[in-house]
């Protein structure tokens, strides 16, 4: 076995798991102030909608799936809120909000949430 082959192989992340190589985004005081009614409708809207889904299946397995991944979603938000707070778009609460979308069938808010890492440069 060579040297090169016993190395563990990280170098592609996992498509499953949320992509950690995206850090925090610094958003600058002037950019959070101006920002901040855009940030705060997209979070509350993405918040509520969440908040009106239901479990795709019947029973109890499903009903304890959504919970989770609902769960999630809002996690994620409150971690994206706490950042911004910090003047930063919370790179891991972004991830976790978009996973969740996803796993929800919210293809569309998660996209709008992918976004919103871009809100400073548009």
């Amino acid at each position: 076995m060579s040297p090169e082959s016993s190395k563990p192989t990280n170098a592609k992340p996992d498509a499953s798991k949320p992509d950690a190589s995206k850090s925090d985004k610094p958003i600058s005081p002037d950019d959070r102030a101006r920002l901040d009614p855009v940030f705060m409708q997209v979070v509350l809207d993405v918040q509520a909608q969440v908040q009106q889904t239901q479990p795709e299946g019947a029973g109890n397995l499903a009903a304890m799936f959504h919970k989770e991944t609902m769960g999630d979603a809002l996690q994620g938000l409150a971690m994206l809120i706490a950042g911004w707070n910090e003047n930063r778009i919370d790179g891991a609460g972004l991830s976790r909000t978009v996973k969740s979308l996803r796993a929800l069938d919210l293809p569309e808010l998660a996209e709008r949430m992918h976004k919103l890492r871009q809100i400073d440069e548009g």
